[in-house]
């Protein structure tokens, strides 16, 4: 869903989803809402995630069963490049998961299938702005997030994490060099 349309559909979608009561298993757990953003996001068709978020079909459904029950959202079926270095990242942001709710894993399968997108991880994930990121990274993965002292995107960060963790010197993210922010990315840092 593309143009004027998008932005009240999606957020119907997402009234939607936090209406509908959580699972037992899900209540209070601090990702649901974040977790109803990237649902609301996949169905408006924003980002690159797949139909079933890079959990595969069975875990999908569990996650639609135990956050957002009952509520018949359909997701945007398409496919996302898998990327060699999807294990790695995933790893790295277990590594550095705060350890508060089961949803992290779920959440870390997400961003690391995010990761082979074309944009900023916060427009691959389908989200609304990169503020949702930000509170995605700090609850979620809050030591991976305190490293970001430069303040820089998050794509970037996690790959030049992964980088150094395996001691590669040049390493862009996946298809940085097609994106409209190059520049701001790969230019001096500030």
């Amino acid at each position: 869903m593309n143009g004027p349309d998008r932005l009240p559909a999606r957020a119907l979608l997402l009234a939607e989803l936090l209406a509908c009561p959580a699972g037992s298993a899900a209540a209070g757990d601090p990702n649901r809402p974040l977790l109803a953003s990237l649902v609301a996001g996949q169905a408006a068709g924003d980002g690159c995630l797949p139909a079933d978020f890079g959990l595969g079909p069975a875990a999908c459904r569990h996650l639609l069963a135990t956050y957002f029950p009952g509520c018949g959202i359909a997701l945007t079926e398409r496919e996302v490049e898998a990327i060699p270095e999807w294990e790695d990242i995933q790893k790295l942001l277990l590594d550095h998961r705060a350890g508060q709710s089961p949803s992290e894993l779920l959440i870390a399968n997400i961003v690391a299938t995010a990761c082979a997108g074309r944009d900023h991880l916060w427009q691959d994930l389908g989200l609304l702005e990169r503020s949702e990121l930000t509170r995605l990274m700090w609850g979620n993965f809050p030591a991976l997030a305190g490293a970001n002292t430069g303040d820089m995107k998050w794509k970037k960060f996690i790959y030049r994490q992964f980088c150094s963790r395996e001691g590669i010197y040049v390493c862009p993210a996946p298809s940085c060099g097609v994106c409209k922010d190059y520049a701001l990315c790969f230019g001096p840092e500030n």
